[in-house]
């Protein structure tokens, strides 16, 4: 039903310089997306324009230009690096003879071929339907023929129509599941914030780095590839941190410039873990050089998804692709960790990583002096060992045990929970 290309198809890519800023793209960008769609790139055909064509998008010119490049190449298909109105692309397709997708069109398709688990997959058809729901008449020849004939005459509702109901039932049916998803994810959410597990997860552009980082820190053999959006699929595992113990480290799908906003939409519920983290690890390219506009894109992201206050410790990434970078903690100006310099791929810095971590996830350390009393002095002793919390112990000539202990008031919070009997009562003034 819907128009979707297959790898391997042979393609005429459009780029346009614009003046206005905000649709300024990026051509080396474009081909990489193009490349992780599968496809064959025949020429590259540029131009400068102060502003979108009503028409065409590109000059009439330039129109002409680019469907004598499709018959000389033989082509089978031709990509905008811009979006398109569902008008532009009819024509354009009119004029090409051959069918016309813009940006939107190419990251979702990259997006359906990416998808593994059946969320992906429900949340990318959600966003497909939506963008195709705008473009569904270029699809069908029939479209505005009437039922007719034996057996056929009824409401007189057109093709177009019957099909949009359906489409309309089709994304209300997959809102349906999506939400029930959503529900076991809040589930999972509860039950981690009431253990005090804090999440971290990690965002940034896509192929940062994210993954390798990901799998360096836990382990989990995750896909990781030098390819725009390797990941797709959100990946929940357990790291230690110290003084801070057990947190949850979520791997999620890179941030681009100029996201559709129907991705957006439907990546609500996986991008829930971002909204709910006790920490953003930002992840950034510092051998892109253009490192500092991929930031902002990510930050115009963060805050479309309601994340923007979520504090952030930025991770500089890739420094092995650097001469003179070295590993290091930068801070603020209260000595607080605001970035880290590492290389995910050969594992320097990670030590330094954590270091942060431990600073910017503990919080308020709570130090303590306790008089445990012979009857409690295995129960609570043993757990603070656990906890790696004691600082110093004496025994008492009546037999009490006198303990320093330091450790995260998280965990402070947690024993106090779990005992019945209020380690408060034990505090030395």
């Amino acid at each position: 039903m819907f128009d979707r290309y297959e790898a391997g198809e042979q393609a005429i890519l459009v780029h346009i310089n614009f003046t206005q800023e905000g649709e300024w793209e990026d051509l080396s960008e474009f081909e990489m997306l193009v490349s992780s769609a599968g496809v064959n790139q025949l020429r590259v055909i540029t131009g400068s324009r102060q502003s979108p064509h009503p028409k065409y998008y590109v000059g009439e010119g330039k129109a002409q230009e680019i469907a004598d490049a499709v018959r000389a190449e033989n082509a089978e298909i031709v990509i905008f690096n811009h979006s398109l109105s569902p008008a532009q692309e009819r024509n354009l397709e009119r004029l090409c003879k051959c069918r016309v997708l813009d940006r939107t069109g190419l990251i979702l398709d990259i997006f359906a071929q990416r998808a593994r688990t059946h969320e992906g997959k429900l949340q990318v058809e959600l966003a497909q339907l939506r963008h195709i729901s705008t473009r569904l008449i270029r699809g069908w020849t029939h479209l505005e023929r009437q039922k007719g004939g034996i057996g056929l005459r009824g409401p007189g509702e057109t093709q177009l129509e019957t099909d949009r109901r359906l489409l309309r039932e089709r994304i209300k049916a997959i809102l349906r599941r999506l939400d029930k998803v959503s529900k076991q994810r809040d589930q999972g959410r509860r039950a981690r914030s009431r253990a005090d597990i804090p999440t971290i997860s990690l965002v940034g552009y896509t192929n940062a780095g994210k993954s390798t980082l990901f799998n360096r820190v836990t382990d989990a053999g995750v896909y990781a590839a030098d390819q725009l959006f390797a990941t797709l699929d959100p990946t929940l595992r357990k790291i230690d941190v110290e003084d801070v113990g057990t947190s949850i480290l979520a791997d999620t799908v890179g941030f681009i410039r100029h996201l559709p906003h129907d991705l957006v939409a439907a990546f609500k519920a996986t991008l829930k873990e971002t909204q709910e983290a006790a920490l953003l690890l930002h992840v950034v390219d510092a051998s892109d050089e253009r490192y500092r506009e991929n930031i902002d894109a990510v930050n115009t992201v963060l805050e479309e998804i309601d994340a923007s206050d979520v504090p952030v410790l930025v991770v500089m990434n890739k420094i092995d692709n650097l001469e003179e970078a070295e590993p290091r903690i930068e801070r603020d100006e209260d000595g607080i960790p605001r970035c880290v310099w590492v290389s995910a791929r050969e594992g320097t810095g990670i030590d330094l990583l954590f270091t942060a971590l431990t600073e910017r996830l503990s919080g308020t350390m709570v130090t303590h002096t306790l008089r445990l009393p012979p009857a409690v002095i295995g129960r609570f002793r043993s757990k603070f060992y656990q906890l790696g919390a004691i600082v110093r112990e004496e025994y008492e000539e009546n037999g009490n045990l006198i303990l320093d202990v330091r450790l995260p008031i998280a965990e402070w919070a947690r024993l106090q929970k779990r005992e019945h009997q209020g380690l408060d009562d034990f505090i030395l003034a």
